[in-house]
């Protein structure tokens, strides 16, 4: 079993940056993907950004040179940068691991 905690939402004006952070904790595979997720309202949830271990990401289009997302193997972390926000950011954000989720953050970008 694997717990998620993730901090750093907020409400943010358009063209501002947020981070979001995730802490895992429990029975951690050494193998694994860390991953952010969004879901805003009335919508489908999207995948938002994921690392392997290794390092190697994946960013959903509408992200790519503007999110960043980083982790820390030692600390088991997993961060997200978040530059150039757009009110279509908006959404509650999920830290992921390969299949558990953490409880989600809001983040909320006015016009």
């Amino acid at each position: 079993q694997v717990q998620l905690v993730e901090s750093g939402g907020g409400l943010v004006q358009a063209g501002g940056s947020l981070r979001l952070s995730c802490a895992a904790s429990g029975r951690i595979p050494s193998i694994n993907v860390m991953g952010w997720y969004r879901q805003a309202p009335g919508k489908q949830r999207e995948l938002v950004a994921t690392i392997t271990s290794v390092g190697r990401t994946n960013y959903a289009d509408s992200v790519k040179g503007r999110f960043t997302i980083s982790r820390d193997n030692a600390k088991n972390t997993v961060s997200l940068q978040m530059n150039s926000l757009k009110p279509e950011d908006t959404a509650v954000y999920y830290c992921t691991m390969n299949t558990w989720w953490g409880q989600g953050t809001q983040v909320t970008v006015s016009s």
